[in-house]
């Protein structure tokens, strides 16, 4: 049964009406009524008032807007009057996303002093710099990076969710910034969702005990005194609201449900974040009914603001307001009017700020709307202490880099390591013996980068080495250490292949890092590139080893193979930079295993499928071994149906793969980037398209012949859309003009030739869709590899997406 479907039976007594309702009408007398804690005397009242009365347009605009530190430099936020900075996943200080902190706090420092500067004239508000620490401060190198929140829902333990909390806001607060984008408190619903992880868990109650709490440690108390004097950071729940509803899992999709399901199931968690005095909300890039929530003024106003009582600002996800109908990045009235209060506009700021601040003196958004704005903006400076607290580095806990990676925070972050595992299986295998032989397998045993997942100094967490993290551990680290401390020998060989036979081998396999829509999946199992350990694990059974299988992963998938095979199977989730608190668990006869499922495990791969283990399940691992009933491995699944997408987003479809090759044995194929291959004649990286970084760039250097390629698993037979006006379409941008001979061309099995030559009229640095028509590769009955860009010169060129369809901005003629 679906998790919607088991728990909507639980939602509270409401009209038939609104249960049954869905053309997205919002009922806010049917959400409950919250107390906002956060009182604003007088005085500060007095201040506000005074201050927007001294306030340009142009600087009040300038509040509402916060750019990326990548596209915005601090003499911009002086003569813009921005009133916020962020760093995206990617950005860093000065172009370097993995600067050493004392930078993050020189920028910090820059930026504030900018904001301030009253020599241009304004009256020199302070800004705030609002940055992604969602499982510790994950954009530092050195920082302690706790379990991603998926394992801590397992860990069910709302005082260590308060204690990772201020661990987090004091490692914040040692860089210069004030605000993370942090708690998710979004409630999966679909684990093909590429943000699950980011989630504590499906059950509203648990995510609901968790939040609050999460809140109060980044923040402090709701007291009065500001947050800036003591060791705390302003925090935003996201993303308001049912991202974690969206129809398939679809990231940034639709949330097809009641208005029953989503104030009862989704909009659980935010009673407690409001009475907590959460300072600001992020609204979602998803949809309610077809309707944005960053353009949605009946949730964001009505329900939030009005029936909810929140009381501090909120703010849109990145560019979200650009998804608003009617509404481009460059311009969207439609977003404030909705009572959004602050724009994420990271590279689109500029033309934002312009055309915004020509609606505002045209009417087309009121001067009380953008008042309004300003003030909740003012009211959340002010609750910081932001006025009073000075440049960045002067503040408590600036600069003392020794508390990123603080023993006592990484001490908390292990035992949260320890908590969240779940046991699924024991044959009598676990407590481990410490002073034995003991085998480390599987390609996830020594990467700390795979174990911590997305949002890990990168916005995907690729692209990283052990080397990235000073002072982390692996899981491999762990178990090693803590062998040899009881006079064991530990052994580590990926492949599963020893020289000593071992008493116990244990084999780390999973998930491999992502984020966002880059981590969306068709159907709930591993894919095709991380289901090699498997053989690892049936090889050492084969040879009469004890198997402990520990799963790294961000949401629970089908692993009916594995768990037949393995004698124990641990569920470690993405635990972090703490390795070694997996061996705690796993050598330990009298901690046990105290994490039970946040979510329920499949039966198989199908995402209504039954469900195997249910929510709260998990073992101890002091029960007496039985004899194991085999589960089934019937995924229950055929092979992905792709729509005829081949790449969308930066990502090759469920079972296609990127290729660069040289047309003959050199092939390198495209996955974390970015990346070199042909010997350096080509190089990849990542690129903003339509979402960030939806696309990836390909710089050819000449030298030989090079081929950028999609391939299916498998081949294709296109004959029927070959002979009908179906065409291969590329979204596509080309950074240079197209090499002389460039050429899009197909291989076939049978031979299929032709191809459609890429003319150097195309249009440079900019997005257009090219279409080639399938009948010009002639006979499409085997295909192989139905796209290909093939030259031998020199070119770059960026790719965000290749489909089959009907129309392109430009119809390639056959050649």
């Amino acid at each position: 049964m679906p998790i919607v479907a088991m728990l909507a039976c639980a939602t509270a007594i409401v009209s038939p009406g609104l249960v049954a309702a869905q053309n997205g009408i919002v009922h806010p007398e049917a959400w409950p009524r919250i107390a906002w804690p956060v009182r604003t005397d007088a005085a500060a009242e007095r201040r506000i008032a005074d201050l927007l009365a001294r306030m340009t347009v142009e600087e009040k605009v300038g509040q509402v807007i916060q750019a990326d530190i990548a596209s915005v430099t601090p003499e911009d936020v002086k003569r813009y009057h921005l009133g916020s900075v962020l760093n995206g996943g990617n950005s860093g200080p000065y172009g370097d996303d993995l600067a050493p902190a004392p930078k993050w706090l020189e920028l910090a420092d820059a930026f504030y002093a900018a904001s301030t500067d009253r020599s241009g004239g304004g009256v020199g508000i302070p800004l705030i710099w609002g940055t992604d620490a969602v499982h510790g401060h994950s954009n530092i190198v050195g920082a302690t990076l706790f379990p991603h929140n998926v394992g801590l829902g397992a860990a069910n333990d709302p005082d260590l969710i308060q204690r990772i909390g201020a661990a987090t806001a004091a490692e914040i607060r040692v860089t210069g910034q004030e605000w993370t984008f942090a708690p998710t408190i979004t409630v999966p619903q679909d684990a093909r969702w590429g943000r699950t992880y980011e989630g504590y868990s499906s059950d509203p109650a648990l995510v609901a005990r968790y939040a609050d709490r999460m809140v109060l440690g980044l923040q402090g108390p709701v007291n009065g005194k500001p947050m800036l004097k003591g060791p705390y950071v302003l925090a935003s729940t996201k993303h308001f609201l049912a991202d974690g509803g969206t129809f398939e899992g679809r990231d940034q999709g639709d949330a097809k449900i009641t208005e029953a399901q989503l104030r009862d199931i989704h909009g659980a968690p935010y009673g407690p974040v409001i009475r907590a005095g959460v300072g600001t909300v992020m609204t979602s890039f998803s949809s309610w009914q077809g309707v944005k929530m960053a353009g949605n003024k009946g949730l964001v106003t009505d329900v939030l603001k009005g029936r909810m009582g929140f009381g501090g600002f909120v703010v849109t996800d990145w560019n979200a307001h650009g998804q608003v109908a009617g509404c481009t990045n460059a311009s969207c009235p439609q977003a404030l009017l909705a009572g959004v209060d602050m724009y994420m506009a990271p590279d689109s700021w500029k033309p934002l700020y312009n055309s915004l601040l020509a609606q505002a003196k045209s009417g087309v958004v009121p001067a009380a709307r953008l008042d309004d704005a300003v003030a909740r903006i003012l009211r959340v400076k002010m609750r910081l202490g932001l006025f009073e607290a000075g440049r960045p580095s002067s503040r408590p806990l600036s600069g003392q880099y020794k508390l990123l990676g603080a023993p006592e925070h990484r001490a908390i972050a292990r035992e949260a390591v320890g908590k969240s595992l779940v046991l699924l299986k024991n044959q009598g295998v676990l407590p481990l013996k410490p002073g034995a032989s003991i085998l480390v397998a599987g390609d996830g045993a020594d990467d700390i980068a795979r174990q911590s997942g997305g949002w890990t100094l990168t916005w995907q967490g690729t692209g990283l080495t052990n080397a990235n993290f000073p002072g982390a551990t692996s899981i491999w680290g762990g178990i090693d250490a803590a062998v040899k401390k009881a006079g064991g020998k530990a052994q580590l060989a990926p492949d599963g292949k020893f020289t000593t036979r071992p008493d116990a081998a244990i084999v780390v396999f999973g998930e491999t890092p992502y984020a966002e829509f880059q981590g969306d999946l068709k159907t709930l199992q591993l894919r095709s590139d991380q289901v090699g350990p498997l053989a690892t694990m049936k090889r050492l059974k084969a040879q009469g080893i004890p198997v402990v299988a520990v799963m790294l992963t961000g949401r629970p998938l089908f692993t009916g193979e594995e768990l037949n095979t393995a004698d124990a199977f641990v569920v470690a989730w993405l635990p972090g930079s703490e390795g070694g608190g997996v061996a705690d668990r796993l050598f330990s006869s009298s901690a046990g295993f105290t994490g039970r499922l946040s979510m329920p495990w499949p039966m198989s791969a199908k995402a209504d499928g039954p469900v195997l283990y249910p929510l709260g399940y998990g073992m101890t691992g002091r029960e007496r071994a039985g004899a194991w009933t085999p589960v089934s491995e019937d995924s229950g699944v055929a092979a992905v149906d792709d729509g005829g997408v081949f790449f969308a987003d930066g990502v090759p479809s469920a079972a296609w793969s990127l290729h660069v090759s040289d047309g003959a044995a050199d092939q390198t194929r495209v996955t974390s980037v970015p990346l070199a291959a042909l010997g350096g004649r080509v190089t990849v990286r990542a690129v903003d398209a339509r979402v960030q970084e939806g696309g990836r760039e390909f710089a050819l250097r000449g030298g030989g012949v090079t081929e950028v390629s999609l391939s299916p698993a498998g081949s294709r037979d296109l004959t029927r859309e070959a002979n009908g006006d179906v065409m291969t379409v590329a979204t596509i941008r080309f950074d240079t003009a197209p090499a002389a001979d460039a050429r899009i061309v197909a291989d076939c099995g049978g031979g299929c030739k032709g191809g459609a030559a890429l003319p150097k009229t195309l249009p440079v640095g900019k997005w257009l869709t090219v279409g080639v028509p399938l009948k010009c590769f002639g006979t499409m009955t085997d295909v192989t590899r139905p796209f290909v860009i093939r030259t031998t010169g020199r070119m770059t060129f960026s790719l965000a997406r290749v489909a089959l369809g009907t129309s392109a901005d430009r119809v390639l003629p056959c050649s």
